[in-house]
C-alpha cells in the first residue's frame, strides 16, 4: 500500500510529549498522521506541532467540523497548517453528529449534506486566493480574501456516511474519509464515492479513500468483548451512525440494541450488541492477525488505512506505552 497512517494525539501521552513518537513513526515507515477532535484537543494544534517536528509525514484533520467553526475561520486555520507543512497537509471536513453540534455546542444540526457541500465549495474558492463572494444555501461570504498565500492550497477531503454524502465526496472533493465500518462494508462505501466521481466526469480510481480503523492489539477475548460493547454502544446509538449501519445492512442485527437504548435501558442495550458486530468493527489479536485484518480494508478499496490505537490500561502512562507499542508492532511491512 502506498500510504499508511495513524490517528493522534495518542491516548495518555500529553501533546507536548509527542515529538519522539512522531519522529519514530516517520522513521519506521508511516506516511500519514491524522488528528481528530471530540472533547479533548482541537484538530489543528496537534498538526501545528507535528509540522515542526516532522519532515515527511502527511498531516490531516479527520475531521474539522463544518458547524462548530465559521467557514472562513476554518479556511484561515487550514491555511496556517498548510504554511507550516507545505505540500503535506490535507483538510478533512465533516458534519459530525447531533451530539457534538446541537447537544454540546448549541448549533442546530440541520441539512448536513447541504452544509458540507457549501462549506467545501466556499473553502475551495477561498484557497484560490481570490476574493470570496458566495451566496450559498447554508453559508455566505462577501469580500473575504486570504491575504497570506505562502504555500500550495491544501486538498479538501469530505467525511461521509451513507450514499448521498459519499457521492458528494467523490464528485467534489479530493478524497473521502470513512469511519466506523468493517472491512466487508468498505466496497459498498467506496462504490458510492466512486460513482459520484464518475458521474462528475472525474477518474474514480484517483479518489483517495481514508479510513479510520480501530485497533486493540490483544488476544484477551473477554476484554475485547467488554471494550467492543462499550465503544459500539457509545457510537452506534448516535443517529447518524445508526442510519449508516442501517444502510450498510446491519439494521436487523443492531435493532435490539437501538430499541433498548431508546427505552433508557443502557444495560440491556449493551448486552444486545451481537458478537459479530464487535468482530466486524474492531481489529484485535496479535500483530500478524491485526496486519492481516488491516490488509482486508485495503483489499476492499481503502487507499489510506489510518490506525486508531485503543489502549486498555487504567493509568495514562501505561495507556501511552500501549499506544506506542501498537504503533511499533503495526508499522507498515
Amino acid at each position: 500500500m502506498a500510504r499508511y497512517g495513524f490517528t493522534f494525539p495518542f491516548d495518555g501521552l500529553p501533546l507536548h510529549a509527542h515529538k519522539d513518537a512522531l519522529q519514530e513513526a516517520e522513521r519506521i515507515g508511516y506516511t500519514d498522521a491524522w488528528s481528530y477532535e471530540i472533547d479533548g484537543i482541537d484538530c489543528f494544534a496537534p498538526l501545528a506541532m507535528a509540522a515542526a517536528w516532522t519532515e515527511k509525514l502527511r498531516l490531516g484533520t479527520a475531521i474539522a467540523n463544518v458547524y462548530t467553526r465559521a467557514p472562513l475561520t476554518l479556511a484561515i486555520s487550514a491555511n496556517g497548517i498548510a504554511e507550516a507543512a507545505p505540500g503535506r497537509f490535507a483538510l478533512g471536513i465533516g458534519a459530525g453528529s447531533s451530539v457534538i453540534v446541537e447537544q454540546w455546542s448549541g448549533v442546530p444540526f440541520e441539512v448536513p449534506y447541504r452544509k458540507v457541500r457549501d462549506v467545501n465549495r466556499l473553502l475551495r474558492q477561498a484557497f484560490t486566493g481570490e476574493k470570496v463572494v458566495a451566496d450559498l444555501e447554508t453559508v455566505k461570504a462577501n469580500g473575504f480574501r486570504l491575504s497570506r498565500r505562502l504555500a500550495p492550497p491544501p486538498p479538501v477531503y469530505i467525511a461521509a456516511l451513507r450514499e448521498r454524502m459519499l457521492r458528494l465526496a467523490g464528485a467534489e472533493s479530493d478524497g473521502v474519509i470513512i469511519n466506523w465500518l468493517g472491512a466487508g462494508d468498505v466496497p459498498k462505501a467506496v462504490a458510492a464515492a466512486r460513482a459520484g466521481a464518475r458521474k462528475a466526469g472525474r477518474d474514480p480510481a484517483k479518489l483517495e479513500v481514508v479510513c479510520r480503523i480501530f485497533v486493540c492489539m490483544t488476544e484477551d477475548a473477554a476484554l475485547i468483548d467488554f471494550l467492543g460493547r462499550r465503544m459500539i454502544a457509545a457510537y452506534l446509538n448516535v443517529p447518524v451512525y445508526a442510519a449508516f449501519h442501517e444502510w450498510l445492512g446491519r439494521g436487523d442485527a443492531l435493532r435490539p440494541m437501538w430499541e433498548a437504548w431508546s427505552s433508557g435501558d443502557r444495560k440491556a442495550a449493551t448486552a444486545a450488541i451481537p458478537a459479530q458486530a464487535i468482530e466486524d468493527l474492531l481489529i484485535y489479536g496479535d500483530a500478524d492477525t491485526c496486519h492481516r485484518k488491516i490488509q482486508a480494508y485495503v483489499d476492499g478499496g481503502v487507499t489510506v488505512p489510518v490506525l486508531n490505537f485503543i489502549p486498555v490500561a487504567a493509568e495514562p502512562q501505561q495507556r501511552a506505552e500501549q499506544s506506542l507499542a501498537m504503533l511499533r508492532a503495526l508499522a507498515p511491512r
